[in-house]
């Protein structure tokens, strides 16, 4: 471990973080942080594709017990649910905050975000800092890690993303994230562009994985199971492997890394516009599932996780209730 962990703390000593804060903040005068690249002039106020001007808007900021173990651990994962996204996923669980903005709850400087990130590990007492769809709002973020770092923060931070990132990106990301969280949703390009709106997801995607891989390595836990820094890589199974699953596997296990951390999940419901498509209208079955799940076996994957058939149960939050969105 270094000798100031969690290492954004380092880079806040060698002024290395306010500099980062300085050169995100000048690409939100013609946005390129994600793969979009929209040129909106959002540090005056214009809207990006994203849907996203210069102010943060969220939906909850809460102690999420939901995630995989090492992430949520014994007093749950001081999550921030950002709202807007750069997909357009029809299928998506979040999609009243993603999607429809029904359930924007607060509008935040980074200043506020910063305060926010503090109560999670003074009150709340979580594990670490989980920011759910980061992307849009990354350099709001990382201003916000800056002025919470002076007043004391020291949790590690989760960056929670679908995947779809721009290389520059996450680079500039490096040391100041400890743990990705990434999504690996598609194995084929015209798949992602139907049904979420993202060209050239494939490579984007597979890109920033590597990247991260880089530069945090294997998921690494301390002495009580909780993880610390690394990458976990998510991979959610779609009716009639509309995802790609062995494609996307085989990548992983042949281009990154077979002990990197994979979970498999089985928790898709036909959420928002998906029911009104025919391929996507319905649950997975188990067979569908198993076969994911053996494949990953078969390929050699060390580290992984696993969910039940009836997870979907346990993962459809609901924002538009007051109080937590897990809260069932």
């Amino acid at each position: 471990m270094p000798a100031k962990y969690p290492s954004y703390l380092t880079l806040l000593e060698t002024g290395e973080l306010e500099e980062r804060v300085r050169e995100f903040k000048k690409r939100l005068q013609s946005c390129n942080l994600c793969p979009h690249e929209c040129g909106a002039n959002r540090a005056g106020g214009e809207v990006g594709i994203c849907k996203s001007a210069l102010l943060v808007d969220i939906s909850s900021v809460c102690d999420h017990r939901g995630e995989e173990p090492p992430i949520s651990g014994t007093r749950g994962s001081g999550t921030i649910f950002f709202c807007h996204c750069n997909l357009r996923c029809v299928f998506c669980q979040n999609y009243q905050i993603s999607q429809t903005g029904e359930a924007i709850e607060k509008t935040r400087t980074p200043e506020q975000l910063a305060d926010d990130m503090l109560f999670l590990q003074n009150s709340l007492h979580v594990h670490n800092i989980n920011l759910v769809s980061p992307t849009h709002y990354v350099a709001q973020i990382v201003e916000a890690i800056f002025i919470a770092a002076q007043k004391g923060l020291k949790l590690p931070i989760v960056y929670n993303t679908n995947a779809y990132e721009n290389l520059d990106t996450i680079k500039m990301l490096d040391g100041i994230i400890d743990i990705y969280l990434p999504d690996l949703k598609y194995a084929d390009n015209a798949i992602a562009k139907k049904y979420s709106k993202a060209p050239k997801y494939v490579e984007k995607s597979r890109a920033a994985i590597k990247e991260m891989y880089r530069q945090v390595g294997d998921l690494q836990l301390d002495d009580e199971g909780i993880a610390i820094k690394g990458v976990l890589v998510r991979h959610l199974v779609l009716p009639h492997d509309l995802a790609g699953s062995e494609n996307s596997l085989r990548w992983l296990a042949n281009e990154v890394s077979k002990t990197i951390s994979v979970a498999i999940m089985s928790q898709y419901h036909p959420c928002y516009k998906a029911n009104k498509i025919p391929e996507l209208c319905r649950r997975i079955t188990g067979n569908e599932y198993h076969k994911v799940v053996e494949l990953a076996e078969a390929l050699g994957f060390e580290n992984g996780f696993i969910q039940g058939m009836p997870s979907w149960r346990n993962y459809l939050p609901d924002f538009s209730s007051e109080g937590h969105p897990f809260e069932d």
